[in-house]
């Protein structure tokens, strides 16, 4: 309990130099346009494994600033699973269900940062304060469904983030489409106005991987953060199709290759963390020449099996390779 407590305060300590630094204009988009990430996705559960979806649901955490006092919104982008940016398979059949949680226990309680919960169906942990289900509807598809106006009092404390934290959980009901959608912390019911000093994470992130143009590659970041107890990381990821190359980069690795998984599979390694690495993030950096969507999910675990988190923005900011030049004086 007191390295995972230490864990927190050093991480606390690292969200305030970045978003201080940086400002977190772009911080609360998530995806963040950094990550080049196309959208969230989750399926229904009569999907396949080979969907790209490994439990069909998706928890993300929304960071309020303790002492933000306005009202707040989590809008969420396209929440409705029938449109063109939608993953049809057949004819559109899939109710996608949108959770909000606040108070103790939200972030806290005991399984709420699994990244695989032993059983994906029960009632998460914090208090329910909104909760609305989806299916085929117009008037969100391309368009805005808002929790809020919210009291930023009302999600919880966290001391060691410096602020309040909410969860939104999001889960496929029935059918077997995938619905893609995305999110924006925001201080404006009509805008996506970012909160300074929000955030947003995620401790598995279940995404989609854009198409490439033919004969181009794209390439897709993510950035799991490691604090100073972390010896080293298990990276795992499902259902990359074999078709892209992982590599991680950090202030101490320079391109680290790292092996993906297979249609419908698990695939999982471990690296050391060196110590000139604690207290930033990493840089998950996959590149894809495939010319279809492919839709993926990653976690990262440290020693302990304890699940490091994805932060929307690098924390420290992405990290660039340092060079460990030996230079000699000859005489």
């Amino acid at each position: 309990m007191r390295k995972f407590v230490s864990y927190l305060t050093n991480l606390a300590h690292a969200v305030a130099l970045v978003l201080g630094a940086a400002g977190a204009v772009a911080a609360q988009a998530v995806p963040n346009p950094g990550e080049k990430i196309e959208s969230l996705v989750t399926f229904g559960p009569q999907a396949p494994a080979t969907s790209g979806d490994d439990d069909f649901t998706q928890t993300f955490f929304f960071l309020v600033p303790a002492t933000e006092r306005r009202p707040i919104y989590i809008r969420v982008f396209d929440p409705d699973c029938g449109g063109q940016l939608d993953a049809k398979v057949g004819q559109f059949n899939t109710r996608t269900e949108f959770s909000l949680y606040g108070g103790p226990g939200t972030h806290s309680a005991k399984g709420a940062t699994d990244p695989r919960p032993a059983n994906p169906a029960a009632t998460p942990s914090g208090r329910l304060i909104k909760q609305q289900v989806f299916g085929v509807d117009p008037r969100y598809d391309e368009g805005y469904f808002n929790f809020g106006p919210l009291n930023p009092l009302e999600g919880e404390l966290v001391e060691q983030f410096q602020g309040y934290v909410y969860k939104v959980v999001v889960r496929g009901l029935s059918g077997n489409d995938g619905n893609l959608y995305r999110f924006f912390l925001s201080s404006s019911p009509n805008l996506n106005v970012p909160i300074p000093g929000g955030n947003a994470f995620t401790y598995e992130y279940c995404f989609r991987i854009p198409a490439a143009a033919p004969g181009r590659a794209v390439t897709v970041h993510l950035y799991p953060f490691a604090n100073e107890h972390v010896v080293s990381i298990k990276q795992s990821n499902f259902d990359v199709d074999n078709e892209a190359k992982l590599t991680i980069f950090s202030i101490a690795k320079n391109g680290h290759p790292t092996p993906v998984s297979g249609d419908g599979q698990w695939t999982s390694s471990v690296l050391p963390i060196k110590p000139a690495e604690y207290g930033l993030s990493l840089d998950f950096r996959l590149v894809s020449k495939a010319t279809t969507f492919n839709d993926v999910v990653f976690y990262v675990t440290d020693q302990y099996d304890t699940a490091l988190p994805f932060f929307a923005v690098p924390l420290g900011g992405p990290p660039r390779y340092k060079y460990d030049i030996d230079m000699k004086v000859h005489r």
